[in-house]
């Protein structure tokens, strides 16, 4: 059974190893895609990673 990424950085790492049907029609360049991936690597991997997630925080602060 087929599973989805479970991180930013997995989702990122898949959609480089597999995003021809991005390209399918010339609707994105291979140079938009690494730009994109390459802004999202290093603007928002450890900004995701490093905060907890809203159910996280509902878990341990919430009263």
């Amino acid at each position: 059974m087929p599973q989805v990424p479970g991180s930013l950085d997995a989702a990122l790492n898949a959609l480089e190893s597999d995003h021809d049907f991005l390209k399918a029609g010339g609707v994105f360049t291979d140079d938009l895609i690494e730009t994109w991936l390459e802004y999202k690597r290093v603007n928002e991997i450890d900004a995701v990673r490093l905060r907890p997630h809203p159910w996280e925080f509902m878990l341990y602060y919430d009263i």
